[in-house]
């Protein structure tokens, strides 16, 4: 046996050696493939953490912990290593058999190399060929911010921005280029990574970068409601795969009215009684709008989280602000909630994307309006609060309430909120093609209430009995969007093709009621039956729905040799429901190109210039109508017309819309040329842009003739209007010397506008202008007038010139000659300045010294008039019944005025301004001040600290250019609720 068994002990033995030997091997290898190493800051070595470490075309993957370093098993020995970070300049690096690979990674360029969003894409900034600006998280203005506008406010060239209510459930205006539209949208088109939205989506510290495609060849490919502009919004995303980190904002601010109107004193009013003035004093000494007023202390905190690896990671953010208002009782909470889920399969060749955002608004709040704002501005200041019976002290007068009885003497509540879904699958099925598909739901409600007690005016005066109503809309809106992209280089030649499809439908729909005369005001709106105005036929009701839908088809080719010649070409087909049924559909087709002369051989002895590229595009957009069925016949049932019947009363079915089978899009044709350049190793960069813009077939209500039509009114395409500017950016590098930098950056654009005509082949206009505007009760006049052949936006009154010996307006007649006002009639009116701007200027600064920064924005608007509505009303004493200026009894022309209260030139006032719009200063901490504390800073900031101005009113911007002032701009209104100033102090800290 043991003879037979030894040749078995002999193999036993020689595996054993064998498998001795070959383990050191094995564990040698192991350890060949296991790299390590360490990624730092190319400029200053600082360690980055979270840095993401990948081995090509494989799923494994790292990143960096807090102190730089990382460890990283590969498959082989000459694996090729990815390095990506956000901000900062991708690296690949083969191994080459190396077991430590430290790495230095350079920040990306801002210049010429950044990397900016364009329609379905991204681009580099050196190849773009149409005027498009962008600024990045690391510029936004800082403090607390409104909306998402304010953070560019003052940094687009063309892009005007203002704020022109204190109001906390108020936003931004905003408009880009000037006005392009007469009853069509002119705001721009908000998207939110892709999806259609408002710039109160998502909260500001939410937000990555904003991208605005400014003319028609970059906005065209977005068709129908691209005329105003696009704004894109990119959210923060965790693309890198970092480690997890936590970050926590923070901020309190207190604000102040910006600027009080100077009305008369209680001790005024005794000494004007004492010189026979017909004043009353009521034996009381009030400051009404103090009494109305707070100083609001509002607070702001926002967390997000990133998590993950690079095949799945996510990103949340929750943020709750909570808004009080400077009247009483006035205030907005909000609760935004976002979160992003991105996942990667099949080597990267498959990427999905699902997000969620949920926005609640709440507003609850008395009667702290504009309204209450007159009130307290023309109140007695000699009149109490109370009455001996310690009720509101009401006054039999017209249009005079007591605003503390309208403020606490209402309820209102107002409760929105939206819900947005979207997703999205990215495939690569081969290198250089890539397939998108988006899908979208957006769903947003309305719940509004508003009821008043029995100690309101509606009841006191009006004998109302207390009134309530109940209002509430829905919206759901959906998107789906297929993109095909498939870049290719070929030697020197770059190319792209993008085609893809759109579809975007919506549904809307409205319910309102209100009654009054409640047997009690405790049911506030929660028992709207109960009032007996219902049985009385005086309660109303109304309700609506509506559906439009959106199709588009849309292709684009880039296309550059050696990144020196540039060419881009696109057209969007689109059709849209709202419109005729001969005009359904539209192209718009837009074209640019680019010469990046840097790149010559005869510019490389240039020193001077570092990168210089000319471009010039055209495209063409498209406006579309406001609201569903403006093509259709449309009736309605009304009560004052109808007929006896058998007895009956049956109501009237009377025609409400003509049929117009033509109506179609107003389309806008633009020319825009620019030129981007870096100077100076790009220490000085820009761009300058000069645009010229023709918006043809503008959607008018034109007068026609009854019969053939039903109505005297009807919509139709007619009409043109011309716009052409100027826009200049500048950027500076002023100082980079080690611990302290100084980097500027100015904004200049200017632009002038013209009505063409009002006309087409089949409708001609009998005036060829219609006026825009209202001065409201007494005066009951317009403002403005808008006429063929003049630019929007000009005041149209009587030019005064004097007061005549009894204090009665000297006006001038159509004829020149000075003649009193009562002579005067609505043909001696004549235009009188302008309230849109000309030249808009922006001048933005950031210092770094050490830990500290500090950030100071300077704005301002020239060129242009302000109707100060306030003078208008209260700096004549004509009403003894309501308070007035103080300086209402200072001379006009050396006289007093003793004039009813009219319209006159004197009221407008050059509106010129500049406005120290923010300052913040904060001090960051280093990372080894409290263990797992980074990026730890606090900061100060004001927000619309000091405006410099000649204007008289309270703040020259405080006026509206949207809406039902798009065509009546640069009025101060009466009850507008006063701009503020807000101080704020803030932290921002991550884990």
């Amino acid at each position: 046996m043991k003879v037979k068994n030894e040749p078995y002990h002999q193999a036993y033995k020689r595996i054993w050696i064998l498998l001795l030997l070959f383990l050191p091997c094995q564990l040698f290898a192991q350890d060949v493939n296991i790299i390590k190493g360490n990624v730092r800051d190319a400029t200053d070595a600082t360690t980055l953490i979270g840095v993401s470490v990948k081995e090509k075309g494989t799923s494994n993957a790292t990143s960096t912990d807090q102190n730089g370093n990382y460890s990283l098993k590969v498959s082989k020995t000459n694996a090729q290593i990815v390095f990506t970070y956000i901000g900062y300049v991708a690296q690949e690096v083969a191994l080459e058999g190396r077991s430590n690979l430290d790495m230095k990674l350079n920040a990306e360029s801002r210049g010429l190399n950044e990397v900016v969003v364009v329609g379905y894409g991204t681009q580099k900034k050196g190849e773009v060929t149409s005027a498009i600006a962008t600024v990045k998280s690391e510029d936004f203005v800082k403090g607390a911010v409104r909306d998402a506008a304010q953070l560019v406010q003052g940094k687009v060239a063309g892009l005007r921005i203002t704020t022109p209510s204190g109001d906390p459930t108020a936003s931004t205006q905003i408009n880009l280029r000037g006005l392009n539209s007469i009853s069509g949208a002119s705001e721009p088109l908000i998207l939110i990574d892709g999806v259609p939205g408002s710039l109160n989506t998502v909260s500001p510290e939410d937000i990555e970068s904003i991208d605005v495609l400014k003319d028609g060849s970059a906005a065209a490919i977005y068709g129908t409601r691209a005329t105003g502009g696009v704004i894109l919004i990119t959210t923060r995303q965790n693309k890198s795969g970092s480690k997890s980190t936590i970050e926590y904002a923070n901020y309190a601010s207190v604000q102040q009215i910006a600027k009080k109107p100077e009305m008369l004193s209680a001790t005024d009013y005794r000494r004007l009684i004492s010189e026979g003035k017909p004043y009353i004093d009521y034996g009381g000494d009030t400051n009404w709008l103090d009494e109305i007023l707070q100083n609001p202390v509002s607070q702001n905190h926002n967390v997000t989280i990133f998590g993950g690896n690079n095949t799945t990671n996510f990103t949340g953010s929750v943020n709750y602000r909570d808004w009080e208002g400077i009247f009483l009782r006035s205030g907005q909470k909000r609760v935004n909630v976002r979160a992003s889920l991105n996942h990667a399969m099949f080597n990267d060749k498959l990427k999905t994307n699902l997000q969620i955002i949920n926005r609640v608004t709440k507003s609850e709040q008395g009667g702290a309006d504009g309204y209450a704002y007159r009130q307290a501005i023309i109140r007695n200041p000699t009149d109490h609060i109370y009455n001996e019976k310690g009720k509101w002290q009401e006054r039999d007068i017209y249009n005079y309430d007591n605003p503390l009885g309208r403020i606490y003497e209402t309820t209102s509540d107002n409760t929105f909120k939206e819900m947005r879904i979207n997703g999205s699958l990215a495939y690569s099925p081969v290198k250089d093609l890539n397939l998108k598909l988006m899908v979208s739901n957006v769903q947003n409600t309305n719940l509004y209430g508003n009821s008043t007690t029995f100690d309101h005016v509606n009841t006191t005066k009006a004998q109302l009995n207390g009134t309530a109503s109940r209002s509430t809309y829905a919206n759901v809106e959906n998107l789906v969007e297929f993109t095909g992209n498939y870049s290719k280089t070929i030697g020197k030649h770059n190319f792209s093709v993008l085609g893809g499809y759109s579809w975007q439908d919506a549904v809307y729909e409205t319910f309102n009621a209100y009654n009054f005369d409640f047997p009690t005001d405790a049911y506030s709106w929660n028992k709207l039956e109960a009032g007996s105005a219902l049985q009385r036929g005086l309660a109303t009701m109304g309700s609506y729905k509506s559906k439009w839908q959106l199709a588009g088809f849309f292709s684009r080719l880039t296309y550059n040799w050696d990144e020196k010649y540039l060419f881009m070409a696109s057209i969007r087909r689109e059709g849209s429901s709202k419109f005729g049924e001969n005009y359904h559909w539209g192209s718009f087709p837009a074209a640019s190109v680019g010469w990046r002369v840097s790149k010559e051989d005869f510019m490389q002895n240039v020193s001077l210039v570092t990168d210089l590229k000319i471009r010039a595009g055209y495209g063409v957009t498209g406006t579309i109508a406001n609201d569903p069925y403006m093509s259709q016949t449309s009736y309605n049932f009304t009560y004052d017309q109808g007929a006896f019947i058998n007895g009956k009363w049956v109501q009237g079915f009377v025609p409400a819309r003509n049929f117009n089978p033509d109506l179609r899009w107003e389309k806008k044709k633009e020319y825009n040329v620019g030129v981007d350049f870096g100077l100076l190793g790009n220490r000085i960069t820009g761009s300058f842009d000069y645009y010229t813009r023709t918006v043809e077939d503008l959607i008018y209500n034109f007068r026609v003739p009854v019969p053939p039509y039903l109505i005297e009114s009807m919509l139709i395409n007619a009409g043109t209007m011309k716009n052409s500017g100027f826009e200049a950016l500048l950027n500076f590098k002023v100082v980079d010397a080690g611990a302290f930098k100084w980097n500027s950056n100015v904004t200049y654009s200017s632009n002038k506008n013209k009505l063409v005509n009002l006309s087409n082949d089949k409708f001609d206009v009998t005036a060829d202008f219609f006026d825009a505007g209202y001065t409201g009760e007494p005066i009951q006049t317009s403002t403005h007038r808008v006429k063929v052949g003049g630019p929007i936006g000009q005041f149209f009154v009587l030019k005064s010139v004097g007061v005549d010996e009894n204090g009665k307006w000297l006006v001038e007649s159509k004829d020149g000659k000075v003649i009193s006002i009562s002579d005067s009639s609505p043909d001696d009116r004549q235009y009188y300045g302008n309230g849109i701007p000309k030249y808009l200027l922006g001048w933005n600064n950031s210092f770094n010294f050490k830990n500290f920064d500090l950030s100071v924005n300077v704005r301002g608007a020239f060129g242009h008039d302000v109707l100060n509505m306030q003078r208008m009303y209260y700096e004549n004493p004509v009403n003894k019944a309501y308070n007035a200026l103080a300086t209402a009894y200072d001379p006009k022309y050396g006289k007093q005025l003793n004039n009813d209260l009219v319209y006159v030139s004197d009221y407008i006032e050059k509106g010129d301004y500049i406005k120290i719009d923010n300052v913040t200063l904060g001090y960051t901490f280093g990372d080894k001040l409290v263990k797992g504390v980074k990026n730890l800073r606090f900061y100060v900031s004001g927000l619309n600290l000091i405006t410099i101005t000649k204007y008289k009113g309270l703040d020259p911007e405080a006026v509206s250019y949207t809406g039902d002032f798009t065509f009546a701009p640069g009025i101060e209104n009466r009850d507008a609720y006063p701009t503020t100033r807000t101080f704020t102090a803030g932290l921002n800290v991550s884990f």
